[in-house]
C-alpha cells in the first residue's frame, strides 16, 4: 500500500475509542438526565433507552440527549433496531435482536446475561457486551447477582468489551474489574451524586 492512501476502516472498533463509561437512560432517572450526562467524563457513552414513552415523544426526548451527547464528545446509542438507529442518526444500536446483516456502519452493542446470549451476541457481531447483573438492580429485582467465577467464565466468552451493569458504580467497578473488562455502566450510579 502507498504510504499516502489511507488504510482501509477496520471492521473492528478498536478499543480504545469505545467508551469506559456508559449512562443507560430509563424513566427513573428521566429527570436527573441532562445533569447526569453533563457530569459525565467527556467522551462517555449512553444507552438511550426511554421505553416508557409513545414514539414521538421518545423521538423528541432523544434529539435533546443528542444535542446535550454531541457537545460534550459523547458516543449515543439508541436501544432498538438497527434501522431505527440510523434513522435518528445514532452511533449505534442496542438490543437482542440485532443482525450483523443490519449493521451498516454502526456500532452494536448486546446485554448479556448468560452464555447462551453470549453466543448469539458473538453471532450477531456485536461491538460491545453488557454483562448484568454484578449487583442487585432495582432494575431486575430479585434476580441473583453473578458471582466473581461467572464473571470471569461468561467475560472469556465474548468476542468483545465487555462493561458491568448491574447495581453499578465507580467503588464497585474498582473492586470487581478484571484485565478483561472494558469499564462500566449504570442508570443510578450515575444519575445521583455519588456516581
Amino acid at each position: 500500500m502507498l504510504r499516502d492512501q489511507p488504510s482501509p476502516p477496520s471492521r473492528e472498533p478498536a478499543r480504545s475509542v469505545l467508551p469506559r463509561i456508559w449512562l443507560f437512560t430509563d424513566k427513573r432517572n428521566d429527570a436527573r438526565l441532562e445533569k447526569a450526562i453533563l457530569g459525565l467524563p467527556r467522551g462517555s457513552g449512553i444507552v438511550f433507552r426511554h421505553y416508557h414513552l409513545p414514539e414521538e415523544a421518545r423521538r423528541t426526548r432523544f434529539e435533546t440527549v443528542r444535542t446535550l451527547a454531541r457537545r460534550r464528545g459523547h458516543i449515543l446509542f439508541l436501544a432498538g433496531s438497527a434501522a431505527l438507529a440510523r434513522k435518528w442518526r445514532a452511533d449505534g444500536a442496542h438490543g437482542r435482536r440485532l443482525r450483523p446483516s443490519t449493521k451498516g456502519g454502526l456500532l452494536l452493542s448486546v446485554p448479556v446475561h448468560d452464555a447462551r446470549e453470549i453466543r448469539q451476541a458473538n453471532r450477531t457481531g456485536a461491538d460491545l457486551f453488557f454483562l448484568s447483573p454484578l449487583f442487585a438492580t432495582r432494575s431486575h429485582p430479585g434476580q441473583r447477582p453473578l458471582n466473581p467465577h461467572q464473571v470471569r467464565k461468561l467475560e472469556a466468552l465474548c468476542n468483545g468489551p465487555v462493561i458491568y451493569l448491574g447495581g453499578m458504580n465507580r467503588r464497585r467497578y474498582q473492586i470487581r474489574a478484571t484485565s478483561r473488562t472494558h469499564g462500566w455502566a449504570a442508570i443510578d450510579g450515575l444519575s445521583q451524586s455519588e456516581g
